[in-house]
């Protein structure tokens, strides 16, 4: 099967089919941080080159997604900031500023269910780097959300993004898949994202009842939620790792968007 990189510029139609298309692949609740109702939908408006789909043409149907913004960075760990929320904002406000994009930030690489488990998710991160040399800009930003710091949300992401297996190698896979790519673990941040919603929104959201105030671990979840049902707001950090890939020379172009 042959999957062509569509970018939502060329068919920007198809991008209609992506909420079915990958629901339960992201859990319901990182759909509603508090961030994505102001830039959300203005990713396609003003960034339409940055976001692309995994295409089979043969079968008309989408295999995988990638999101991403240009944002400055001046190369240290200091100024990668705490996460993804902060990176959104800051994409914006350089584009409204004019300022001029050091680096690609990943906001999300997504593989649809019946895909999953064929490397797509390597295919999308190579795609992510060849999109960022193509646009000059030489380094690509992933604030990964490790894959398995949900099976222990009461340990700090600082000492979880340390942990290796007896080989080494990360003991996450997604950290692991990425530091295998090339990418170098630069930091972890505890306040990458947040989400916050009522208490019934929460319930929903988590299929779980939060009786009273206090700290809860909810299927999904990389940290606990903060409960005050006194003031009828549940709010969460989602933590994340910073992972930096070399884009390589901009001048170098590779070939046609086929993974």
């Amino acid at each position: 099967m042959a999957l062509a990189l569509i970018r939502h510029s060329e068919r920007p139609e198809l991008w209609d089919r992506i909420p079915e298309r990958f629901a339960g692949v992201v859990p319901e609740y990182n759909l509603h941080g508090d961030i994505n109702g102001d830039y959300w939908n203005r990713l396609f408006d003003d960034f339409p080159e940055f976001q692309f789909l995994l295409y089979d043409d043969e079968h008309d149907t989408i295999a995988g997604a990638g999101r991403s913004l240009p944002r400055t960075w001046d190369g240290t760990a200091a100024d990668l900031g705490p996460g993804l929320d902060d990176s959104i904002a800051r994409a914006f406000a350089d584009r409204d500023a004019g300022r001029a994009p050091d680096a690609l930030c990943a906001l999300g690489i997504e593989v649809a269910e019946d895909h999953q488990g064929r490397g797509l998710s390597k295919v999308l991160l190579d795609a992510m780097t060849d999109t960022a040399r193509r646009a000059g800009l030489g380094t690509v930003l992933v604030p990964v959300r490790p894959t398995w710091k949900d099976r222990y949300p009461l340990v700090p992401i600082e000492r979880y993004a340390a942990w290796t297996r007896d080989d080494g190698a990360p003991f996450d896979p997604w950290i692991r898949t990425q530091v295998g790519a090339g990418g170098t673990l630069a930091a972890a941040s505890a306040r990458s994202s947040r989400i916050t919603g009522t208490v019934a929104e929460w319930e929903s959201w988590t299929g779980l009842a939060f009786p009273e105030d206090g700290e809860y671990v909810f299927p999904g979840g990389l940290a606990p939620l903060r409960v005050d049902r006194a003031r009828d707001l549940a709010a969460y950090w989602e933590p994340g790792v910073w992972i930096t890939h070399p884009a390589g020379d901009p001048r170098t172009r590779s070939d046609p968007d086929t993974p």
